[in-house]
């Protein structure tokens, strides 16, 4: 196969990758209600004030309605940039009612176009038979899903075949490209992928935003942090 056969191919590839699973943009970071998981606290809670939601200085944390539920809103700092948004339910409830809550905020992700599972895979659904009071109890058992933000329109698929090319580039020689057998091919095309998910993966990873059961005298609660993880604590104090 001809070197330039090979690139196309790569291209190729990459155009179909970045169009099936959703695209992003290095610049963006995690969003919530539309208002980027960055900046000071104190900016945050106005524009989170802006949103509708009031707040309790005395308790520093907001309160309001979101998808339909009321609950509290907590900003999470590191050295004075706001990195997480928690979202906590105000009425807890009880195991049935949880499970139905937490499978339909699965499908609600799923359907949502400006998300991926985190595993590339999702289906995080509860059976009706799993029992997550003994999970949880005996076995410490989280339920939780997880999910990356992603954004269709202002990423460039030709960067990611761009950089998949350079990286093929530096490993294999123009004589072993334009001369490559069968067996070869499906190695570059291996490597094609495995690169590719991971450039792609590197750019949407800090946008992260996932949910999780969490439980307290007897009662259950959906648990959501939105979380810019660029600016989370990376042992930088250590």
């Amino acid at each position: 196969m001809k070197k330039a056969k090979i690139f196309a191919l790569l291209t190729l590839i990459f155009f179909s990758i970045t169009s099936a699973m959703g695209q992003s943009n290095t610049k963006d970071v995690t969003k919530f209600l539309g208002i980027p998981v960055d900046g000071t606290k104190t900016a945050m809670i106005q524009k989170l004030k802006a949103k509708g939601f009031t707040y309790n200085a005395q308790k520093d944390r907001l309160k309001g309605e979101f998808n339909g539920r009321d609950v509290y809103l907590y900003v999470v700092t590191k050295n004075n940039k706001v990195y997480r948004i928690v979202v906590d339910d105000v009425t807890p409830t009880d195991e049935g009612n949880i499970k139905i809550s937490f499978n339909r905020l699965c499908r609600q992700f799923e359907k949502n176009d400006k998300y991926t599972p985190a595993d590339f895979v999702g289906n995080y659904e509860l059976s009706d038979e799993e029992d997550i009071s003994y999970e949880m109890l005996v076995h410490n058992k989280r339920y939780e899903a997880s999910y990356y933000q992603v954004n269709k329109t202002d990423f460039d698929s030709a960067e990611v075949a761009s950089y998949v090319q350079q990286k093929i580039l530096s490993k294999y020689s123009a004589e072993e490209l334009e001369n490559a057998d069968e067996d070869l091919q499906q190695t570059i095309y291996s490597e094609t992928l495995e690169l590719g998910m991971d450039y792609i993966f590197d750019k949407i990873s800090h946008k992260s935003v996932w949910f999780m059961i969490t439980k307290s005298y007897g009662q259950y609660s959906i648990t959501m942090y939105y979380d810019n993880r660029l600016n989370k604590a990376n042992g930088e104090d250590l």
